[in-house]
Order: C-alpha cells, then sequence, then structure tokens
C-alpha cells in the first residue's frame, strides 16, 4: 500500500516547505501555507518506455495546421492575435459574475457554427444552468458539446472520444485529480491539473481554454505556475454596475499584449464596442467646469475617455482624495505640483476625480487633463467643449511628451474635436486640426482659458509672475 506523505505548501506562490509556518518564505504572504498530502504515483511494472524526442533543424519543424483559427468574435480575435491556435492553452481570469462563462459560451458557439466541434466540461453550473443561458444567447448549435464534470480523468476521456477541435474547463480550481488526496482548488490539484491538461493539448493539437477565478486583489488564484505553463492569459476586468468590459492579454506566446477588447453587457450578451469613443463621450455635458477629455492609448488602441474633477471646500482636518479609475498616486503628485508651482491651495479642499464609464486610466498621459479638471472645478470655468488635453506632468511643474501622440491626436480629430494643449515637443497634428503647445503647467492653465483667483476663500493663491 502507498504511503502518504504530508508537505506544507503556499497557497498564493506554490513554494513548498518542510513544516507549517505563518509566513511564506517564497513570498512573504501571511497565513497562506496549507498542508497537502499526496500519494506517491506508482510505478507501472513493464510499461514500454516512451519513444525518443529527435532532434531536427528549426527549418523543418512542421508548422501547418498552427495558423490563428478565427473565434467569429472581433474582439476576442483582435485581443488573440488572429484566434486560437491549435494546440494552445489559454487562461481567462476575472471576478465573479464579470462575464467569462457568458463570454466563452459566445465564442464557442460562434465556432461551432462555422463547422468546428467545441466541448464545454462545466464544473460549477449543472448542464441544465448551462443549456438555460446558452439558450438565451442563441448558442444551441449541434457542433457544441456539453458535460457537466470535476474529475480530470472522466474529462480527459469525454476528449478522447470526441476528440474536439476546442475544450473548455470552467473553471481550473473546480477540477481535481482523484490519484491526488489533496481537495479541489487546492495548490496541488490546481497544478497537476493544469500540467495534465496542458500535455493532452500539445498531444492532441487541441485548443483549450481554461476558466481561472481572480483573489481579491485581482490576481490568478492558485499557484503562480499556472500561469508559466499555458500559452495565453487573458484578464477579463470591469466595473459590476457597469456594462463596459474590457479583455486585455497579459501573456501571449502567439502575438503581442498590447491589444484591447471592449464589450458592452446587453440582455443578449457580450456585444462587441469597434468605436468605444463615441460610447464614453455619448452622455457628456461639454459646459459642465471639470470636465476635461483625454486621447489615452490602451496597448495600440486610442481612446477617449471624459475626465471630471471636483474640488469643494472640506470641514475635515484630512480632506479627501478620491480616485475613481485613475491612480490615486498620480492624483496626490499632480495636486502637490497645482499648490507647489501653480500656487492652488488644496489644503483645505476635498479632491474628487473620476474616469467616466467604469474605464480605468493609469498612464501618464492624463495629468495634464486631470490638473485641468480641478482648475476648471476651482475656477468655476468651463473649458471649450472642442479641446482635448494630453501630456505627462513632471514634479517641476513642466510638461512632457507621451509616446504616440499622433494616433491620440488622430482619433480626437475623427470624434470632431478640433483643438489639444499639448507638450511643447508634441509632433505635428492631423491637417485641420489645432494644437496648443505648452512647456509648463502654468502655460497650459492659461492656454485652455483659465484664469485663477475668481474663488476668493482658501482657494487660489495669487500666481507669482
Amino acid at each position: 500500500m502507498a504511503r502518504t506523505r504530508s508537505t506544507y505548501r503556499c497557497a498564493e506562490c506554490g513554494a513548498e516547505g518542510p513544516q507549517w509556518t505563518g509566513r511564506c518564505a517564497g513570498c512573504g504572504a501571511w497565513n497562506t501555507i496549507v498542508e497537502e498530502r499526496a500519494v506517491p504515483a506508482r510505478a507501472a511494472a513493464g510499461a514500454p518506455a516512451p519513444p525518443p524526442s529527435r532532434a531536427m533543424p528549426i527549418a523543418e519543424v512542421e508548422s501547418e495546421g498552427w495558423a490563428p483559427r478565427p473565434v467569429g468574435i472581433g474582439e476576442l480575435d483582435r485581443v488573440l492575435g488572429g484566434g486560437l491556435v491549435a494546440g494552445s492553452v489559454t487562461l481567462l481570469g476575472g471576478e465573479p459574475g464579470i462575464g467569462k462563462s457568458t463570454l466563452l459560451l459566445q465564442a464557442i458557439s460562434a465556432m461551432a457554427r462555422t463547422g468546428t466541434t467545441c466541448l464545454l466540461a462545466c464544473g460549477e453550473e449543472s448542464a441544465q444552468q448551462v443549456r438555460m443561458r446558452a439558450a438565451r444567447l442563441g448558442a444551441l448549435e449541434p457542433n457544441l458539446w456539453l458535460v457537466a464534470e470535476t474529475d480530470l480523468s472522466a474529462i480527459l476521456a469525454h476528449a478522447g472520444n470526441l476528440a474536439p477541435d476546442v475544450l473548455v474547463v470552467d473553471s481550473i480550481q473546480t477540477v481535481f485529480d482523484p490519484e491526488l488526496a489533496s481537495a479541489p482548488g487546492s495548490v496541488a490539484q490546481v497544478r497537476e491539473c493544469a500540467h495534465r491538461l496542458v500535455r493532452a493539448a500539445k498531444d492532441a493539437g487541441r485548443a483549450t481554454i481554461l476558466v481561472g477565478h481572480v483573489t481579491k486583489d485581482g490576481a490568478l488564484a492558485g499557484p503562480r505556475v499556472l500561469e508559466h505553463v499555458v500559452d495565453t492569459v487573458l484578464s477579463f476586468e470591469g466595473e459590476r454596475h457597469h456594462a463596459l468590459r474590457l479583455l486585455r492579454a497579459v501573456k501571449h506566446r502567439f502575438g503581442p499584449t498590447s491589444e484591447l477588447g471592449l464589450f458592452e453587457m446587453t440582455d443578449g450578451g457580450l456585444a462587441g464596442v469597434p468605436d468605444p469613443g463615441r460610447l464614453f463621450l455619448s452622455d457628456r455635458q461639454a459646459s459642465a467646469p471639470g470636465s476635461v477629455v483625454v486621447p489615452t492609448l490602451e496597448g495600440h488602441r486610442p481612446l477617449l475617455v471624459e475626465l471630471q474633477a471636483l474640488v469643494a471646500k472640506s470641514p475635515l482636518a484630512m480632506p479627501r482624495r478620491s480616485a475613481q479609475g485613475l491612480d490615486s498616486g498620480r492624483l496626490a503628485m499632480i495636486s502637490a505640483v497645482l499648490e507647489e508651482r501653480v500656487g492652488l491651495t488644496l489644503a483645505g479642499a476635498d479632491v474628487y476625480t473620476l474616469a467616466v464609464g467604469g474605464v480605468k486610466v493609469v498612464e501618464p498621459g492624463a495629468d495634464l487633463a486631470v490638473a485641468l479638471a480641478m482648475v476648471s472645478s476651482v475656477t468655476g470655468v468651463a473649458l471649450p467643449a472642442d479641446l482635448v488635453a494630453c501630456g505627462e506632468v513632471g514634479l517641476c511643474g513642466e510638461l512632457r511628451q507621451v509616446s504616440q501622440m499622433g494616433r491620440r491626436l488622430a482619433e480626437a480629430a475623427r470624434l470632431g474635436f478640433r483643438r489639444a494643449v499639448v507638450p511643447a515637443s508634441a509632433p505635428e497634428p492631423p491637417a485641420g486640426f489645432e494644437v496648443l503647445r505648452a512647456s509648463t503647467l502654468v502655460d497650459a492653465i492659461a492656454r485652455a482659458g483659465l484664469v485663477l483667483g475668481k474663488k476668493p476663500v482658501g482657494f487660489p493663491r495669487a500666481v507669482p509672475a
């Protein structure tokens, strides 16, 4: 009889130790060490050894059949670099309820509609639940097969019998290997199940998609090796109270990781958003003080996002600094620069900033827009409706250029904007588009038509000459 042995592993990073400790020596996390009991695999008596691999010149390696196969959903194909590759393993992570299962069900139904055989192994829902969702989404396709199973051996057996082109496992944390004594979702189970699924995908040339849970910090749950063994890691993000969803490639062995897919949650499922700029600006009130549009860049995709700021007197000893969809660290830095380099007193004021639409804008190119929005809120003067602002703000109050300014301004011109406040070193704009160049934040405020000093009570000090 095989003897069991106990090991102690970190649930965050998978580091192994000889005994339980309160803190992981690998990643430094507290109270993440768990005991696992594993039965060592029995050696198969008389089992034939696998044939040895053969080294060959790289030019002779067969590459046919490894071209991306389009999924049929434009935004998903954009992020995947054209589609799914045979034999690849993709890991899709996201918060509960964000729409991971819906997106994958729509994707494999679109592929099944073109003759691709797809198998969905659902471990979190019953077959009846998935069938009801498929009926609502119009995804009842004859080439789409479904099995409600959590036993890894049974899933691989179904895949071997059906020989699907695409296998989806929802989710990897619910699947277990019966040869291991640990519970489903443990570090050992997630690691071993992922290894076996990856090995089966490579051997059969079958595209495999795994759904993964995330922790409260947004990182993929389970051992770090889960991200290493797969070919592609996709992150599905969005605010629960907004319809917008963003799909990013964190890791992609078959293409770039700079593309962004945008979806809108509707009654009929997830719909692609081919023109997100118009969606973000559809309800904008251009005459309101504290509103600025920034041409931001997500990968290679320019997006126009409205940033809003509200500066109000605070009764608190420590005024609030709120950044929704923005980097709180950069907001604190911009507030300090406005006080010390521009002369705007914010010590007794609450500052609220917001990226409208549920999108996150964390790049430095939004610094100038945030600063202008705050000054516009303080003075009560609205910025021109056809004006955008883009640039990085330094600690000395200088403006610095950001990457691909030309693509940003071209997108602004396409959506009807005619002017932009930019750093002095910015490239030439598109034809018919005017740029207001500024070397410092003080110059940018003046060129935007904002004049400090209109609110007398404790807000702006006199700007030094």
